[in-house]
């Protein structure tokens, strides 16, 4: 990921015609190579438990220094553990939990991209007061519908996930016509929305695990280039997910090596960031896809 200053639509087409870009906060970020989000989870229930940060503001400034020394471009905050049978959070808690993490790392790493990873709106616009660069909604505004609106609004980057129902409910809504048809119908049907809201960069997530059995999840990997077909960045985020400790017969904590696997078979099918626990491993994944495709 490289950014170049903001300059006219004109110009920026003829010296990026076939180049992704974001832009965040007047700075053009050109998604040329892909890219690894590192996972920073100020919650107390989240499925992996290493990603857990006490509120601490010293753990988490620790842990985010080594994440961005690792190689992360992007730093994705959560406040709200998404998993089944995870504990109803407030959106008063949540904000609680996001808004001094953002301004802590803005303050020590303001160069730092932050993307902050919730469905509420309001968690949104009070992330956006203390810095936050990207919102990334695990249900495309479907659980709140003035999300895609306020994003507009703030004119920053959405990262648009693929879900049905809501976590607790998503598991029981895995049937499909055509799991990839009825997904990219679902995502032309949010880039209108989104473009209409007046927001110009949407990265699209398949949500690898939101309402999806083990056989679509892979199904959906394997046909992920299907997805490029609308020309957004797409994000792929499997990591360390029960897509790949089922199938090992392991736990979240030994499932580093698949996720490994699957994080170049996401590369090699078109992902354009990654999503991940693990940055040192993702970041290394990438600089060998890249010496495979230079």
């Amino acid at each position: 990921m490289k950014d170049t200053p903001n300059s006219s639509s004109e110009t920026e087409d003829k010296l990026f015609p076939s180049k992704i870009t974001l832009q965040i906060k007047g700075k053009l970020i050109l998604l040329d190579d892909p890219c690894v989000m590192g996972i920073l989870n100020v919650t107390p229930d989240s499925f992996y438990s290493e990603s857990r940060i006490s509120p601490d503001e010293n753990k988490l400034l620790q842990k985010a220094e080594k994440l961005l020394g690792e190689g992360a471009a992007i730093l994705d905050l959560g406040g709200y553990s998404s998993r089944p049978g995870a504990a109803e959070v407030t959106t008063e808690d949540e904000i609680n939990r996001i808004l001094p993490a953002v301004k802590a790392l803005k303050k020590h790493f303001p160069a730092a991209i932050i993307s902050v990873d919730t469905f509420r709106h309001k968690v949104a616009e009070a992330a956006f007061s203390e810095g936050a660069d990207i919102i990334n909604d695990i249900s495309g505004g479907e659980l709140d519908k003035k999300m895609i609106p306020t994003v507009g609004k703030l004119n920053i980057p959405y990262i648009c996930m693929h879900m049905r129902g809501n976590p607790e409910t998503m598991q029981d809504k895995t049937e499909y016509n055509n799991i990839e048809k009825d997904i990219l119908l679902f995502f032309n049907e949010k880039l209108n929305q989104c473009y209409k809201a007046g927001i110009k960069d949407v990265i699209i997530d398949p949500g690898f695990g939101f309402a999806k059995t083990l056989v679509q999840n892979y199904r959906i990997l394997k046909n992920l280039s299907y997805f490029k077909t609308i020309k957004n960045p797409i994000l792929a985020g499997v990591s360390r997910k029960s897509m790949i400790y089922k199938t090992l017969g392991v736990s979240p904590e030994e499932a580093l090596n698949g996720t490994t696997a699957l994080n170049m078979a996401a590369l090699l099918n078109g992902a354009k960031i990654l999503r991940v626990h693990d940055v040192k491993e993702a970041t290394e994944t990438v600089k060998l896809y890249k010496q495979l495709y230079p």
